[in-house]
């Protein structure tokens, strides 16, 4: 009983941070995101250890709770209707950011003699965004501009292209490794991308057309979560990618469910909870001394995904024709990387152990210095974005 009360003040404090830094974010420039994950850094076992490893093993659970949430919401972003008005902008932006990031990234690690299937790894890993940052930064500032639409339209689709560029990454760094034959290889990584989004459609048909015929309300509420609290569990299950499962769910739903939208509304509501757990104890998960085993070919990651992205956006947006602004501030708002590339590092340790201890350190690394400026640098620009907007032709700010 003791333990069980300990890890109810434990729930209840950390929620009731959610307040307080509702609070510092109004009165401060730094984004919610940033200032849980530091708080999250002070109680945890690095500083004031009131958080404690053994607390720390509800992370995966937390997360992929709150990951599944996030994927839903972000599939809603996708309908027919918005990518009509967006959707070539973000089509072309997310393709040309993810593989000029995946480019940038593999080529300055072979210009500094890393080995051709750790830079391999690395950039498919440096694809990989933060779905919950960016979209909790959003929910913050309650933005809704083009700039923002397009923006976490580009960002519910990016993860499944760099998905996609991890597999082919992984397939070519263990054909060069001589680990395996190739087309077992390939075939494993269509049925992780393909499988995922078969869990959702299959599972997405049906719930578009049975939920939200009850009155709103908690019936609601309840079958939305168990909609995708299922989708993610049978994602597992199955191997492939929850987060690309999830995603797909809430498109079929946005698309197919003409009778309501109440299911999203459901999840908005109950969503920042998990949100803040999630967000403070992957804070209190983050050791500094990751940080002193970065070293140079972590740096070289760090600055060339960094280059990528901000060449990637500024060429998709040539090609789309996209508004001097977004090429401008797009792909300063997609510096933020989380969970997912934390996750296609974990794959890389599962399968391959003995690069394991190379990758994992610096994207561990990585991952602390993106999620802790990544959002403060989306807020930045999605401010400047928007409030120079009024100097653009109204053709652009349809």
């Amino acid at each position: 009983m003791e333990e069980t009360g300990r890890t109810l003040v434990i729930l209840g404090s950390l929620l009731l941070l959610g307040l307080a830094t509702d609070a510092i974010g109004h009165r401060s420039r730094l984004p919610r995101v940033t200032l849980l994950l530091i708080f999250g850094f002070i109680v945890g076992p690095g500083v004031l250890d009131f958080i404690s490893p053994t607390d720390s093993q509800w992370f995966s659970v937390v997360g992929d709770m709150a990951l599944v949430m996030i994927g839903f919401l972000l599939g809603e972003k996708l309908t027919v209707s918005s990518l009509r008005k967006i959707g070539k902008f973000v089509i072309w932006i997310s393709i040309a950011e993810v593989i000029i990031t995946a480019i940038a990234v593999m080529a300055g690690l072979l210009l500094i003699g890393v080995r051709i299937d750790i830079a391999f790894l690395l950039a498919g890993i440096a694809t990989a965004t933060a779905p919950a940052a960016t979209a909790a930064v959003v929910h913050e500032m309650r933005a809704n501009g083009r700039f923002t639409r397009t923006l976490l339209g580009i960002v519910a689709v990016d993860d499944a292209w760099g998905l996609i560029v991890f597999s082919i990454m992984f397939t070519a760094s263990e054909i060069v490794g001589g680990q395996g034959n190739a087309i077992a290889l390939l075939l494993t990584s269509t049925w992780e991308i393909g499988g995922a989004l078969s869990v959702g459609l299959f599972l997405g048909i049906p719930m578009a057309y049975l939920t939200g015929r009850l009155k709103p309300g908690e019936p609601t509420l309840v079958e939305a979560l168990g909609g995708v609290f299922l989708c993610g569990g049978i994602a597992i299950w199955l191997k492939v990618s929850y987060l690309l499962a999830s995603m797909a769910l809430g498109c079929v739903v946005a698309n197919m469910a003409r009778h309501h939208t109440r299911p999203f509304h459901a999840i908005e509501n109950i969503e920042w909870p998990f949100m803040i757990l999630f967000f403070v104890l992957a804070g209190a998960s983050f050791h500094l001394q990751a940080l002193y085993h970065i070293g140079l070919v972590g740096t070289v990651y760090i600055i060339c995904r960094t280059i990528g992205r901000f060449l990637g956006a500024w060429a998709g947006g040539v090609i789309s024709h996209s508004d001097p602004l977004m090429r401008r501030w797009m792909g300063m708002a997609l510096i933020p990387q989380a969970g997912v590339a934390l996750g296609m590092a974990l794959v890389v340790t599962h399968r391959r152990p003995d690069l394991g201890e190379t990758i994992l350190p610096i994207v561990i690394a990585a991952t602390v210095i993106f999620e802790l400026i990544g959002p403060v640098l989306t807020r930045w620009a999605i401010v400047r974005a928007e409030e120079d907007r009024s100097g653009l032709s109204d053709e652009y700010n349809k």
